[in-house]
């Protein structure tokens, strides 16, 4: 062991980032760090734990995930008080994405305590580089709900984003959520990424509808998983036919509130100008 390895870390929180599959995939100075650290806080300690046995990592690690989050962060905030230099990792990729860490970081920073990261590797970048869309914009929207309804509503408010939808999702809702952007979305082209960096990586690229029939018919897949959407194509303005069609369709689905939402969602448009001719046509049913 070197003198930089044996010498103490500046305080402070250091968020690092863990391979999403492959071991090999951790920088050189998260390695350093971690050896450093006067404590790694561990989504779970055992997943953590076979990583620092490949490595040969020797740290003092802690649990901290989201149920006992709100327990640890007062001690954690006087260790960080105290000089100490303090890594959180998750089980896999970089904390924070969709994983625990955002309170601890927020508290820390309020505290004055320096917060910095030790980047690497990510399932909704690697998946994104992966997928053959896009990916000068894109947005990433986490997981969706697992109900259908409520999955429909939050696809219909991302649905005119201008850029790639990037989503993480279970294998047993892969079909299901498959099929609800197909509904939602349209015919866009996507792709579904599991299993990143591992021995059996897959990426399967087809229209949302395609994939979401494979997948009925295949059965959940195994593994981690990715969705990456194409962005919406680029079309002339829509006529005062076709904005009437889309709001008689969602509000046969929808309360007028949540139907003029997405529509205006989907177009565009002023949210004045399609809740006024909502008005109308709900009214002329009545």
């Amino acid at each position: 062991m070197n003198e930089k390895s044996r010498s103490p870390l500046a305080p402070g929180l250091y968020v690092t980032a863990t391979p999403i599959g492959n071991a090999g995939d951790i920088s050189l100075r998260a390695l350093d760090v971690l050896s450093r650290a006067d404590l790694v806080l561990c989504e779970d300690t055992r997943v953590t734990s076979k990583l620092f046995a490949i490595h040969h990592v020797e740290a003092r690690t802690a649990p901290y995930h989201d149920h006992n989050a709100a327990e640890m962060r007062p001690r954690i905030l006087r260790r960080l008080e105290a000089g100490e230099a303090i890594a959180l990792v998750s089980d896999a990729g970089t904390p924070l994405v969709s994983d625990p860490g955002l309170k601890l970081v927020r508290e820390a920073i309020a505290a004055g305590h320096s917060v910095t990261t030790v980047p690497g590797a990510s399932s909704v970048l690697a998946a994104l580089t992966l997928a053959g869309l896009p990916t000068d914009r894109f947005f990433f929207g986490g997981f969706l709900s697992a109900k259908q309804e409520a999955r429909r509503k939050e696809l219909a408010e991302l649905a005119a984003i201008p850029a790639t939808l990037v989503f993480l999702e279970s294998a047993n809702r892969l079909a299901a959520s498959l099929a609800d952007m197909a509904e939602t979305l349209g015919p866009r082209e996507a792709a579904v990424a599991r299993e990143l960096t591992k021995k059996f990586e897959e990426v399967r690229r087809a229209p949302l509808g395609e994939l979401a029939a494979h997948y009925l018919e295949a059965g959940a897949p195994k593994g981690e998983i990715v969705i990456v959407v194409g962005p919406p194509e680029k079309r002339a303005p829509l006529c005062a036919h076709e904005i009437d069609a889309m709001l008689e369709n969602a509000l046969r689905r929808s309360s007028l509130k949540d139907a003029v939402a997405e529509v205006v969602s989907m177009t565009g448009l002023p949210r004045r100008e399609i809740y006024a001719r909502a008005l109308e046509i709900a009214d002329a049913k009545e």
